[in-house]
C-alpha cells in the first residue's frame, strides 16, 4: 500500500451507529492518512505507530462500527481485547499504550515484547488517533521561537539565524515554524526524500546542493531582510562541526532529529540510510554504539555553539540522554524547552489544544477560526497564530487547528463549536483533543517535568489522576501511555478526545472534560509551587486545596 491510498471519510454518512465512534474511526483513518509510513501503521517517529498490526487494525475498526453508546472498547496497546457493556456516559474507548513495570522498562525489554507481538509503541498522539500533522506540532515550536525572540532578541528574529536538524514527522515543524517567527533556519537531514516532502507540502522553501549553497541562501536571506527556510541533506554529526570549524555560529541551536530511539530512529553518521535499514536487522547493538558515537559528536557540537554564545536548547528528543549515555558529562548544560521558555503558560494551564473538523470540510475549520478571531480579539498570541495558520499552514488530512488556549477558554470554545454544530451552521461534528505535552498530562523528568521547583519530576500519579478524571468526566476516548521513542521507561502520559456533536449530551461531556483537564494542570503546577498556578487558581476560582492556607475554623 501507498500513502496515497489512505484517506478519510467525508461526509454526514455512518458507518457506526452514532457520532461517537464514527468520529473516533475518522480519526484512527487520518492518523494513517498523515502518516510516516502507513503500511505498516507508523504515523511518525519511526515506531509510533495507530494499531499494533492489521488484524488489530481491522477489529478495531469492526468493533466502532457495531458498538453502541452503551459500550465500551478496551484497547491494549494497539491491539482491542473486547467490548464490555458500560453505560452511556463511559467513554467509547479507553487504553493503555506501551506501559510495563518500572523495573523491566528497558529498551531491550520492550523490544523483546514487541517482537513477540505483545505490544507496541503509541507514540503518544498516534496511538490514540489524535495526531493532525506536522501542524500539531507547529505552533509549539513557534511560540518557542517567538519566546526566545522576546528573552534574548528584543522581540525580532529578522536576520536571524536558526541552525536544527531532522524533518521528519515531528521536526518537519520547523522550517515553516522558523520561516513564521521571521528568522533564517536552516534545517540538516540525513533523508533527501524527507526534503522533497516538505517542500511538496509547504513546510519548506528550498533544499540546498551543499553546506556552500545553504550559506549563500542564508547570507542573501540575511541581506534582503527576509525569512528563510532552507533544508540541507547532510548528517548534523557531521554538518554542526563543520560549521564550527568555520567559525559560523548561529543565533539559535537546536535538534528534532529521532534521537530517541537509537535502533528504529537516530542514523549514525558513518552509515548510509541503506546500511542503517540492514543493520536494525543484522546487528541492532553495533548500529546503538555508532549512534550513540554519532550522537556525541552531535551534541557537543551544541555544546560548544552555546560557549559561542548561541541560544541552544533541547527540543524534546532525549537526545541529551542519549549523549549522557555516550559519555558527554555536561550535556544537560543544555536546557530543555519547557522549562527554559514554556512552564509559566502550562502553570497558567495553557497548552496545545486541538480540533479536528470530522466533516472533511475545510469551511468549517474556517468558521471555527471566524469565532476564534471575534472572541479572543483581545488575545493577541491567538490572534496572531490563528492568522497566521489561515494563511501558511497547508491542510494535511481532515482540516484540523491548533491553539495554545487555557483554563475556561478551551471549555468556552468546544460549547461554541457544539452549538455551531447542533444549529447547522457547520456541516458536520468537531472532535476536540490535545498534545500529550499539556499541564497535567505528562511526567517526563527529562521534558516536562524536568526541575520543578519542588522535585517532583518523576511521579507519575498526574497523568495517571488525568486519565481517571477524563473518564469520570464522560471523555470519548482516554489513553494513558508510558515509554520513551523505542522505549526507555522515560515517560508517562495522558491523552483524551471529546466528540463535539452538537448534543446536549456532548454540552456535558465537553464541559466537564476541558474544564477538570486544564484544573488538573494547574493544581499540579500549584502543588509544585508556581506563583502563575496560584494566580490562576484565585482568578478562576479552581477549587485546589492547598494545604499551606489554614482551614477557617483553625484561622
Amino acid at each position: 500500500m501507498t500513502k496515497q491510498q489512505f484517506g478519510v471519510t467525508s461526509g454526514s454518512n455512518l458507518r457506526c451507529r452514532g457520532w461517537r465512534q464514527e468520529g473516533l474511526l475518522r480519526l484512527l483513518e487520518n492518523v494513517l492518512s498523515v502518516g510516516e509510513d502507513p503500511a505498516n501503521l507508523v504515523v511518525y517517529a519511526a515506531l509510533g505507530k495507530a494499531a499494533r498490526d492489521w488484524p488489530s487494525h481491522d477489529a478495531i475498526v469492526r468493533a466502532l462500527t457495531t458498538m453502541g453508546d452503551d459500550e465500551t472498547l478496551i484497547v491494549q496497546s494497539g491491539k482491542p481485547i473486547g467490548v464490555v457493556k458500560t453505560h452511556e456516559r463511559a467513554p467509547i474507548v479507553v487504553m493503555a499504550n506501551c506501559n510495563i513495570v518500572g523495573q523491566w522498562a528497558r529498551a531491550e525489554e520492550f523490544y523483546r515484547l514487541e517482537k513477540q507481538g505483545l505490544i507496541c509503541w503509541g507514540g503518544l498522539t498516534a496511538g490514540d488517533w489524535q495526531y493532525i500533522g506536522s501542524q500539531g506540532v507547529i505552533q509549539g515550536t513557534y511560540e518557542i521561537f517567538r519566546r526566545i525572540a522576546e528573552r534574548h532578541f528584543a522581540g525580532d528574529l529578522t536576520g536571524r539565524l536558526i541552525l536544527t536538524s531532522g524533518l521528519g514527522g515531528m521536526g518537519g515543524a520547523q522550517p515553516l515554524a522558523g520561516h513564521l517567527a521571521g528568522a533564517i533556519i536552516l534545517c540538516v537531514e540525513v533523508d533527501d526524500a524527507r526534503i522533497g516532502r516538505r517542500i511538496e507540502s509547504g513546510y519548506l522553501q528550498h533544499r540546498a546542493t551543499s553546506l556552500d549553497d545553504a550559506l549563500r541562501l542564508v547570507e542573501e536571506a540575511r541581506a534582503a531582510g527576509d525569512a528563510r527556510s532552507i533544508g540541507l541533506c547532510g548528517n548534523a554529526a557531521d554538518i554542526f562541526p563543520e560549521l564550527l570549524a568555520r567559525g559560523i555560529i548561529p543565533d539559535i541551536v537546536t535538534d528534532q532529529t529521532s534521537a530517541h530511539d537509537l535502533v528504529y530512529g537516530y542514523v549514525p553518521a558513518s552509515l548510509t540510510l541503506d546500511q542503517t535499514k540492514a543493520l536494525r536487522q543484522s546487528d541492532p547493538e553495533s548500529l546503538s554504539r555508532l549512534a550513540l558515537q554519532s550522537i556525541a559528536r552531535h551534541v557537543q557540537a551544541m555544546l560548544d555553539f552555546r560557549a559561542a554564545g548561541a541560544v541552544v536548547f533541547d527540543n524534546g528528543n532525549l537526545i541529551r540522554t542519549q549523549a549522557k549515555k555516550a559519555g558527554i558529562a555536561h550535556a544537560f548544560d543544555i536546557p530543555i524547552f519547557t522549562e527554559a521558555y514554556l512552564r509559566p503558560l502550562f502553570a497558567r494551564g495553557i497548552g496545545p489544544f486541538r480540533w479536528i473538523a470530522l466533516s472533511n470540510d475545510e469551511a468549517d475549520l474556517r468558521k471555527i477560526d471566524e469565532y476564534l478571531l471575534e472572541t479572543f480579539a483581545d488575545n493577541p498570541s491567538i490572534v496572531n497564530w490563528i492568522t497566521l495558520a489561515r494563511r501558511f499552514i497547508p491542510i494535511e488530512g481532515m482540516p484540523a487547528r491548533i491553539a495554545w488556549l487555557g483554563h475556561g477558554d478551551r471549555t468556552k470554545v468546544g460549547l461554541a463549536v457544539n452549538r455551531m454544530v447542533r444549529e447547522g451552521i457547520l456541516s458536520g461534528p468537531v472532535a476536540f483533543t490535545r498534545d500529550h505535552l499539556d499541564a497535567g498530562a505528562m511526567a517526563h523528568p527529562n521534558i516536562m517535568t524536568e526541575n520543578l521547583k519542588d522535585g517532583s519530576d518523576a511521579i507519575a500519579d498526574w497523568p495517571l489522576l488525568n486519565a481517571m478524571l477524563a473518564c469520570s468526566s464522560q471523555a470519548d476516548l482516554v489513553a494513558i501511555h508510558s515509554g520513551g521513542g523505542g522505549y526507555a521507561g522515560y515517560m508517562t502520559s495522558a491523552g483524551v478526545t471529546t466528540i463535539a456533536d452538537g448534543s446536549s449530551e456532548a454540552d456535558e461531556r465537553l464541559r466537564l472534560t476541558l474544564t477538570n483537564d486544564t484544573s488538573l494542570g494547574v493544581m499540579r503546577y500549584a502543588d509544585a509551587g508556581y506563583q502563575e498556578a496560584f494566580e490562576e487558581i484565585n482568578r478562576q476560582h479552581i477549587p485546589y486545596i492547598n494545604l499551606a492556607t489554614p482551614s477557617p475554623e483553625k484561622a
